[in-house]
């Protein structure tokens, strides 16, 4: 996302590269460079959202680095990519769900709210946050199902976790954990959570994408104004390099992240949980265990085990894993579709 103006009160006019819709791209080359490079930064980031999940599942609050180093002792690094193949079979045609809904959307909305007479900023915020919105809920469709498997792999011979999570994580791979959840629980046992799935990321994408769209417009009317290069041929015009709007970028999408991660970090935390253990009743029930725990329930043990700062358990490694995320995510999206462009020609436009 870029913006098309920085501080309309600034006597110096910011060229910045514009904005490429849906229109402009290379759909083939966007889903193939788009798989390839998201994998990569998925598995760089794996760890972080490992180590998130075993907090969020765990009667007690220790030391997430403690907890890493414990893990690697035990079982070596490949400890701390345990559900990462399930994850990322998962990831590329969620991700590539989530980029058609979201730039199918933000181009139509975009274009809706400026023939309405908005401003140019506030159509753009609008256009994000509706994309964000839309992108996250068919998402999730994919998303929710390897969430369900892959987390219920992350967990598995950890101490200490909550309930009887310990005794039903027995699974080879993320196959075998798919066919037993299946085989207990029907096909909505891969669907466990998804209201809250859906509770959780729709808000969560529509406050990062319209957070993005505001702390750019923030960032380039203050320091970014600083640190461009000026037009030889005009003193009060601005046109920054390719770093600078990479860095401008990258710092938009780190407090975008960080500001979604503290508003759903409860929700994460209830929508962990009721993926990933079993009822507190259950074992006693006439349903043999098969029945999950209630959202209320879900609750009622965090706010017992805790207070309710329970909610906030693996708030660390969620502000660390989604700011890095939204930086090295928004960065590289902007990055793979100026490489899918079908012109390459008038990136840069006058603010």
């Amino acid at each position: 996302m870029n913006l098309s103006t920085a501080e309309e009160e600034s006597a110096q006019e910011i060229h910045i590269p514009a904005d490429i819709n849906w229109e402009m791209l290379d759909k083939s080359k966007f889903f193939v460079l788009g798989a390839a490079l998201f994998s990569g930064v998925s598995g760089a980031l794996y760890p972080a959202v490992l180590m998130k999940t075993r907090q969020q599942v765990c009667h007690s609050q220790g030391s997430c680095i403690r907890g890493a180093f414990t893990l690697v002792r035990h079982e070596g690094l490949r400890g701390l990519y345990r559900g990462f193949g399930t994850s990322l079979m998962g990831t590329i045609p969620a991700r590539a769900l989530y980029m058609t809904a979201l730039e199918v959307t933000k181009s139509s909305v975009g274009s809706a709210a400026v023939g309405l007479g908005f401003t140019d900023a506030k159509a753009s915020a609008a256009a994000n946050a509706v994309g964000g919105l839309t992108a996250a809920m068919a998402a999730q469709l994919v998303w929710t199902p390897v969430d369900v498997v892959s987390q219920r792999l992350m967990v598995q011979g950890s101490s200490g976790l909550v309930n009887n999570a310990s005794r039903c994580c027995n699974y080879v791979n993320g196959f075998d954990a798919f066919r037993k959840i299946v085989r207990a629980d029907g096909v909505r046992g891969l669907y466990r959570g998804f209201g809250i799935s859906i509770l959780t990321y729709a808000p969560s994408n529509a406050v990062w994408w319209a957070s993005y769209s505001v702390a750019q417009r923030m960032v380039w009317g203050g320091v970014g104004c600083y640190v461009c290069k000026k037009d030889g041929e005009n003193g009060n015009t601005i046109k920054p390099d390719s770093k600078t709007v990479m860095a401008v970028q990258g710092v938009s999408a780190a407090i975008a992240g960080s500001v979604s991660a503290l508003i759903t970090m409860p929700l994460d935390t209830i929508k962990t949980r009721l993926q990933v253990l079993d009822g507190e009743d259950s074992s006693s029930s006439n349903n043999n265990g098969k029945r999950g725990p209630s959202i209320g329930q879900t609750v009622r043990n965090l706010v017992r085990e805790g207070g309710w700062t329970a909610c906030y358990r693996g708030l660390g490694p969620r502000c660390a894993s989604m700011s890095m995320s939204a930086t090295t995510m928004i960065t590289t999206y902007e990055f793979l579709k100026r490489l899918s462009a079908k012109n390459h020609d008038g990136f840069y436009s006058k603010s």
